[in-house]
């Protein structure tokens, strides 16, 4: 993944990143989070923002259970 100065671009299929729902597995549990995704390979970008905030705060819950 690249940025190019507004859009991400996938580095594999050289397509704009969009935004979608991705379906993200994680200790036997499914978590629906909004993720920029290539439209033509299915890639999906986890953004620092992401990893650091919402992606941590679920897989804390999910470790304390």
């Amino acid at each position: 993944m690249f940025h190019t100065g507004g859009d991400w671009i996938c580095g594999k299929c050289g397509e704009p990143l969009v935004a979608a729902t991705v379906r993200v597995r994680y200790l036997g549990a499914t978590l629906s989070i909004e993720l920029l995704k290539c439209p033509k390979c299915g890639t999906a970008m986890v953004t620092e923002e992401v990893a650091t905030g919402k992606m941590a705060e679920a897989e804390q819950a999910l470790e304390d259970k």
